[in-house]
């Protein structure tokens, strides 16, 4: 087995910049004897094709799989930066471990450092120590071979006892997203369920039951089961916690959140740097610099409630329509977060319902109004109870799942005390730093990016919902910093380093010009960045992409073209149809789609009809109820049974194409039929308004479209590919089912064969193609789609500047070899290690 001796671990060093760092590891490498000068260069060339970055500040450069033959030996390097170094926007790197691997006699380390990254006091005291020991003895595999094998679980046991035994493998153990898995999963069975750990025993269909368990990573729960379908549940339930519950998921396919420094104040920064008079220190949540004044956030205070109540059916009733209100509430935070920072980050709010629905706790409150008590009284205590369970869990990352029940908790009793959201708290309309004892994620996610700069919190940690939120709003924030800061005086500028985790409050004017310059500094690469985004699209052998958004909001119109966006390839019209009680008006959809014509000047606006029906209903369309959502009255289908919404749509659409370069797109198209149909409604209506003649294209999203492509593209001005769809529809997995998350992935090969069909298809009639799915997003699928000769990428608005530099980085011809070999795959895992992604 590969080892790792301290003679290849350098100590205090730094780095200029990522290539410098790489390049500092590679040295280390090189003069070992391990790899000629050459493969270096392979380690650069690895960053354009895949993500490096594990997380919690370490890296692992490594060459491609091609240049092997540049490996003498296999071997290990360690690059100590104690100040660290920026990997990629938002990514602050500590550790850098260069790997040069002739087979697979480096996975031993990998998952060594699988372990390191998962536990944050390791991370903070390998980045600051000046032992080389340490370091090599904590990340050698040879040492983790020696370990003990942990036990296995028990067998598992389907007969009599209906029980099984299983390790939880997957993300940092039982925390809010997996434990919403698992109480999602178990609720759909009829049986009684139960988990046991550690001599503790939950409700499978409670999610503050499952919490309570502590269960970390690498533990062993019981599952059992008792009931009509109790075998059924037990097999799925294992299957899923043995697949990570989707987490490993997560960690696979998501972009990786920016690295932040964690810890106690005393770790960061490394004590070689001096501290400024005054310098308040924190923990690191959220990467970034801010200088603004302070704002001492004041929430009113908890009401003084009655204990007891006369009307025990009218409490009962007032608390159930506060849980339906609280619900409905979530389900819009869930929607809005995940256009605003991404399905990821959009998940706490699923978990956020899950407490809401949570057995247990509903039935707790029912019991406590039952005895006497009011309403408000029952769920403030019955939170405060459950709440102080899981802060006192030993786990931080559970512990820190207090503050997401005691959220919900707040959700809830703002309802029951009738009390308006907006009276709660209310922020000064200029910027500042928020200053607040703590922060709950729905607090974090209302918040302004343009005008809140910094989040500074008594409490907290970096793992919290909060920090998470904070970071995919690009808000720096420091939390964990004391009751200190709330003493602070509101008006008083500050400087926010989230990246160090300090606070310094009203510094003199020298220290105020040198934090602005640090800032400068440390924006000057995401600047660089920013400022290349504008330059399209172009391989190194010349072959041009273009780059488009997919927004939902009016505002993002602007900010995709900020972010060099070449045009808008998916405009969600759903947001103005959701969240209301009655349809938007012709004049209010054509003053949206008018001021997003405008706002991108000229560059094309494709806006997509509306997606509604099914999964996504609309409260005032009465619909009957369907076992399949997803392949019931949706999309088109639900805009041609109703004439008049789908009429008044397209009269703004075509009134709106006066003021920019408009197409419109028709989601969930099946036919050639269903496609005519509704482009002769378009030019019906485009002579009613005297609209100008605008292109017309569809969706491909089902695989008759992908299949009929070849006669689609005789009538269709163009395709766009949701392959988020596209992969459920072709898998016949749903992208939402808990435990086929991980198996539906678009990179199936399957998948790929239908984009290519279809792109094969439009070009020999001459018309355009682009991706406005979730793979156009992810970088080991981007030099695979454009092999596939796709035309067209369309992805987050944050995701834009990155994704063109990665393509003006590769090559068209290598990109073709790959996606040539991806289409010869039989499973998404084998594409997925093509890219280099399974190194």
């Amino acid at each position: 087995m590969v080892s790792l001796g301290p003679e290849n671990v350098r100590i205090g060093a730094h780095a200029a910049d990522k290539a410098d760092a790489i390049r500092q590891a590679g040295a280390i490498l090189v003069d070992g004897g391990y790899i000629q000068p050459g493969y270096v260069d392979s380690m650069m060339r690895r960053e354009t094709v895949t993500a490096t970055y594990l997380g919690n500040g370490i890296a692992i450069p490594h060459g491609l799989p091609q240049d092997r033959e540049l490996i003498q030996h296999t071997g290990l390097s360690v690059l100590q930066l104690p100040y660290g170094v920026e990997w990629n926007p938002g990514e602050v790197v500590y550790l850098v471990v260069g790997i040069a691997a002739r087979s697979d006699e480096h996975i031993g380390v990998l998952q060594k450092l699988t372990d390191v990254l998962e536990d944050e006091a390791t991370v903070m005291r390998l980045a600051r120590t000046q032992d080389v020991n340490e370091i090599a003895a904590a990340l050698d595999p040879a040492r983790s071979a020696e370990a003990p094998a942990a036990p296995a679980p028990s067998p598992p046991i389907l007969g009599a006892g209906q029980r099984v035994d299983v390790e939880v493998t997957g993300g940092t153990g039982l925390h809010a997203r997996p434990a919403s898995v698992f109480v999602s999963l178990a609720k759909q069975f009829n049986s009684d369920i139960r988990v046991s750990h550690a001599g503790k025993t939950a409700n499978g269909k409670s999610m503050v039951s499952m919490l309570r368990l502590g269960v970390e990573r690498g533990g062993i729960i019981s599952i059992t089961a008792d009931g009509p379908d109790a075998a059924k549940a037990l097999q799925t339930l294992r299957e899923a916690v043995e697949t990570g519950l989707g987490e490993e998921d997560e960690a696979a396919h998501a972009a990786p959140e920016p690295a932040v420094q964690v810890g106690r104040p005393e770790s960061f920064p490394p004590e070689a740097a001096p501290d400024e008079p005054g310098l308040i220190r924190g923990v690191a949540a959220a990467p970034g610099i801010a200088i603004a004044p302070l704002h001492q956030l004041r929430k009113q205070a908890d009401e003084v409630l009655d204990q007891h109540a006369v009307d025990a059916a009218a409490e009962h009733s007032d608390f159930d329509h506060a849980v339906d209100r609280a619900g409905a509430e979530l389900e819009e935070l869930h929607r809005t977060v995940g256009r605003r920072a991404g399905e990821m980050e959009a998940r706490i709010f699923a978990a956020h319902r899950e407490f809401l629905e949570d057995p247990d706790l509903v039935d707790a409150v029912h019991h406590r109004i039952d005895g006497g008590e009011s309403a408000a009284f029952a769920w403030r205590e019955t939170i405060d109870e459950r709440a102080n369970d899981l802060a006192a869990l030993s786990d931080p990352l559970l512990a820190g799942r207090a503050n997401d029940l005691r959220d919900v908790g707040a959700r809830v009793m703002r309802l029951l005390v009738r009390r308006n959201e907006a009276e709660a708290t209310t922020l000064p309309d200029h910027e500042i730093i928020l200053v607040a004892e703590d922060l709950t994620p729905s607090d974090t996610a209302s918040l302004d990016p343009d005008l809140v700069k910094g989040i500074l919190t008594a409490l907290g940690g970096p793992n919290s919902h909060t920090a998470i939120l904070a970071r995919s709003l690009d808000i720096p924030a420091v939390v964990g910093a004391g009751h200190q800061v709330l003493e602070l005086a509101s008006g008083v500028t500050a400087v926010l380093d989230g990246s160090r985790g300090t606070v310094l409050p009203d510094p003199d004017a020298e220290r105020l010009e040198r934090a602005r310059q640090a800032q400068h500094g440390a924006g000057q690469r995401r600047a660089v960045v920013l400022e290349a985004a504008y330059r399209p699209a172009i391989t190194v052998d010349g072959h041009r992409v273009e780059i488009a958004a997919n927004i939902g909001a009016v505002p993002e119109a602007e900010r995709a073209v900020n972010a060099g966006g070449e045009a808008v390839g998916l405009l969600r019209t759903e947001f103005l149809f959701q969240d209301r009680t009655d349809p938007p008006s012709e004049e209010e959809q054509y003053e949206a789609y008018r001021a997003m014509a405008e706002s991108l000047g000229g560059l094309p606006l494709i806006v997509r009809t509306l997606d509604a029906g099914g999964d996504k209903p609309l409260p005032y369309i009465s619909m009957a109820h369907e076992d399949n959502p997803f392949l019931g009255q949706r999309g088109i289908r639900l805009s041609f049974s109703m004439p008049d919404l789908f009429r008044s749509q397209l009269r703004a659409i075509l009134r709106a194409a006066s003021h920019g370069e408009i197409k419109i797109m028709f989601p969930m198209i099946t036919s050639v039929h269903e496609f005519r149909r509704g482009r002769a409604l378009v030019e019906e209506v485009r002579r009613e308004v005297d609209g100008p003649n605008v292109d017309v294209g569809i969706m491909v999203e089902v695989p008759s479209s992908a299949v009929m492509a070849d006669l689609l593209a005789r009538e269709v001005d163009f395709f766009s590919i949701g392959t988020n769809d596209l992969t459920q529809y072709t898998l016949a997995m749903d992208r939402g089912h808990p435990a086929l998350a991980r198996e539906a992935d678009g990179l199936h090969p399957a998948v790929l064969r239908m984009v290519d069909q279809t792109v094969r298809a439009a070009h020999g009639e001459g018309k355009w193609v682009g991706v406005c799915g979730n793979l156009a997003a992810d970088p080991a699928a981007a030099p695979i789609l454009i092999g596939l000769d796709v035309d067209e990428l369309s992805v987050g608005v944050p995701n834009i500047p990155a994704l063109k530099a990665q393509i003006r980085e590769m090559a068209y011809e290598d990109a073709k070899e790959l996606a040539r070999r991806a289409l010869a795959c039989s499973a998404a895992s084998e594409v997925r290690a093509l890219t280099g992604e399974a190194a």
